[in-house]
């Protein structure tokens, strides 16, 4: 029984977005507000801006007894090409790359017999519409636990394995079963200007997992006043800080850098609603777990998300 779900059908299985438009009968899901994208705009055009409209960490996700399922999709714009990719029962059964595909097509996967959960991940570094997605068979909407706010910079966003379904979120994500935002953006930093209310969005949780784009800061102000800002949209909402990564490409740098996770995690720190961790443990210093020494890898992701569900659940976050 094929089944072309309408685009209202298909926001049902859709998660990661804040809100949507259609354009040409295409849907476009976003993660940040208007008015934070037109304050990326105006802040950085060619950087920032069109990272904050990615399809960074959104999925389609259901459980079906249909033997295939596909759809329509347009790729407006590429940072970097990652993937799509669909897992069935935990494990990821395809992935089509986006340098291997046309800006505008359809993709087809197809499914193994019997009633399962499937996960399609859209490309993180790229913006890509749907539309027609066709499930030959019943099907019912994922259930997922916490509302989360995710926080961060391009390690967050997704850039470094290359893979969708290999960002440290992805995997962490896989275990956690969170309802997510991922407003992580490639380049970014402690900003306190990017914090603005959503309307009609209250999460139950938020990830903050910044800094490693400005170590070299001469005063920790941009921190101090990024929490404060934060308490005051969010008030006691429990947040957990990830402090930075290792990173190898400047070695030289790397006491100031440790100086600043220190003294991040005490600005976290002063909130009773903050707990940390240490991002320094979370992914091996050394260069196989990365891709550039700066963002990690399919490895290093795998480690990272990994290892922070490990910290989650010991600090009960």
């Amino acid at each position: 029984m094929d089944m072309i779900l309408s685009n209202e059908q298909i926001k049902k299985i859709y998660f990661g977005a804040y809100s949507f438009t259609e354009e040409d009968g295409y849907i476009r899901a976003y993660q940040y507000t208007k008015a934070q994208m037109d304050y990326f705009k105006e802040a950085s055009d060619d950087f920032w801006y069109p990272r904050s409209m990615a399809s960074t960490a959104k999925t389609l996700e259901f459980t079906t007894d249909a033997d295939k399922v596909s759809f329509a999709y347009r790729i407006i714009w590429k940072g970097s090409e990652d993937s799509f990719e669909i897992m069935v029962d935990s494990v990821i059964s395809q992935i089509v790359y986006v340098k291997d595909i046309p800006e505008e097509g359809t993709l087809s996967f197809d499914l193994p017999a019997g009633r399962k959960q499937v996960v399609i991940y859209l490309p993180a570094d790229a913006t890509v519409l749907i539309k027609d997605v066709d499930i030959d068979g019943a099907y019912e909407p994922a259930v997922k636990k916490e509302k989360v706010l995710w926080l961060g910079d391009s390690i967050t966003q997704g850039f470094g394995p290359l893979r969708s379904a290999q960002t440290y979120v992805s995997v962490a994500n896989r275990l956690l079963g969170y309802d997510i935002i991922n407003q992580g953006i490639g380049g970014y930093v402690y900003d306190k200007k990017s914090l603005m209310p959503m309307e009609g969005y209250k999460p139950d949780k938020i990830i903050v997992a910044l800094g490693t784009n400005q170590y070299g800061d001469k005063t920790m102000d941009a921190v101090e006043e990024y929490y404060i800002r934060l308490m005051e949209i969010y008030g006691d909402t429990p947040v957990l800080c990830i402090s930075p990564l290792w990173r190898g490409d400047n070695l030289e740098g790397v006491p100031t850098l440790m100086k600043y996770c220190e003294n991040i995690k005490k600005i976290a720190g002063k909130y009773k609603n903050v707990k940390i961790v240490d991002g320094m443990k979370l992914v091996p210093h050394l260069g196989e777990y990365y891709l550039d020494m700066l963002h990690p890898n399919c490895l290093g992701c795998e480690v990272y998300g990994r290892n922070l569900v490990e910290e989650i659940r010991r600090l009960g976050f």
